[in-house]
């Protein structure tokens, strides 16, 4: 279960327990300046770990898990919409159509403003 914190941004949607530990929760929608998703399914979290802090970000859903090598990876398209670009590590052409790939460390950037809450 989520907890609101009071004040914080609209990005970070709140903390959790999981097993003991305290966790940032972050609205991906919120993050990458997309709409609310009105289709009434719940979002998913995926687990993240970085410096030692737990996040959980919240989504859509997940497809499918691919292990892609670095040479693939091309650097991110000008035509690149700005907000995703800024969280952007490049992408990948995978049958006719691009994959971007999210830099976590750009991600969980989250300035001080959002975390003092």
């Amino acid at each position: 279960r989520v907890t609101r914190v009071p004040l914080a941004s609209r990005e970070i949607a709140g903390v959790l327990n999981l097993r003991g530990r305290i966790v940032t929760v972050i609205d991906m929608r919120a993050r990458l300046g997309l709409p609310k998703n009105d289709d009434g399914k719940p979002p998913m979290a995926v687990g993240v770990d970085l410096r030692g802090e737990s996040y959980g970000l919240l989504i859509d859903q997940i497809g499918e898990v691919l292990r892609l090598p670095d040479e693939s990876r091309e650097e991110n398209p000008v035509n690149l919409d700005p907000r995703m670009a800024k969280l952007a590590g490049g992408v990948h052409r995978l049958d006719g159509q691009l994959m971007v790939v999210l830099d976590v460390d750009r991600v969980l950037e989250l300035s001080p403003e959002m975390m003092a809450a």
